[in-house]
């Protein structure tokens, strides 16, 4: 049996396509969206000093010139590039994780869930914390926003998820761009992903507690 050679050709184009956008999604989760996230947690964390500080970094991130292009072209944009491109893998794969229950598969399933736990959770904390305040999101909104328990609880489950889905992340990157190509590298990459995911997970609980309990560790860096 012969293969039309359009049939050929066109079957190596899409392969490429395939292989170029995985590529671009594994990419984009670490480079802005990553990089987002890792600055999110950041000037989150300046609430372990004094409510003061906190506003005073949210009010220069809210004041920062060109805001709503840097947004759209840095933030918005790769993660809706992101999730909907994983949905599409996700729709397009099969989860075997209880047929075979290895390790890899329940990765694969753990990074999907944990995906679409993050962008419900990205999507949910943007409305609550930027349109409902009308951007004037400050400590008293947000102390008082996770000293209710079902918004703390779901903050906390939104925060293990970004973290398990970037740490695990980091190391799919690697691996798929050969710069973990050895098991040894591969068993490194693992390590550093979940050094990640879990210095980001103790890191958010933190910085829920210190904004929940009016909590200040650091408020001795306040020089009198």
């Amino acid at each position: 049996m012969s293969t039309h050679p359009l049939t050929m050709s066109a079957s190596k184009t899409d392969d490429q396509s395939a292989f170029f956008w995985r590529k671009l999604h594994s990419l984009s989760g670490i480079v802005p969206v990553g990089v987002f996230l890792a600055e999110h947690f950041w000037s989150n964390s300046y609430v372990l000093v004094s409510p003061e500080k906190y506003d005073a970094v949210g009010q220069e991130l809210q004041t920062l010139p060109f805001r709503p292009i840097i947004e759209a072209a840095g933030i918005w944009l790769p993660i809706l590039f992101h999730a909907g491109y994983g949905f599409y893998i996700w729709g397009k794969g099969k989860s075997n994780a209880f047929a075979y229950p290895w390790m890899h598969n329940w990765m694969y399933t753990l990074q999907r869930w944990s995906g679409l736990i993050a962008f419900l959770f990205i999507g949910w904390h943007v409305y609550t914390a930027r349109f409902l305040t009308g951007g004037r999101s400050n400590f008293v909104t947000v102390h008082d926003d996770l000293s209710n328990n079902l918004y703390a609880a779901f903050y906390l489950v939104g925060v293990l998820a970004a973290s398990f889905h970037l740490g695990n992340g980091i190391w799919n990157f690697l691996c798929k761009w050969g710069l973990a190509a050895t098991t040894r590298a591969q068993r490194a990459a693992a390590y550093l992903g979940a050094a990640v995911a879990v210095s980001f997970t103790l890191a958010g609980i933190l910085i829920v507690y210190s904004a929940r309990y009016n909590f200040h560790p650091f408020a001795r860096y306040i020089q009198q």
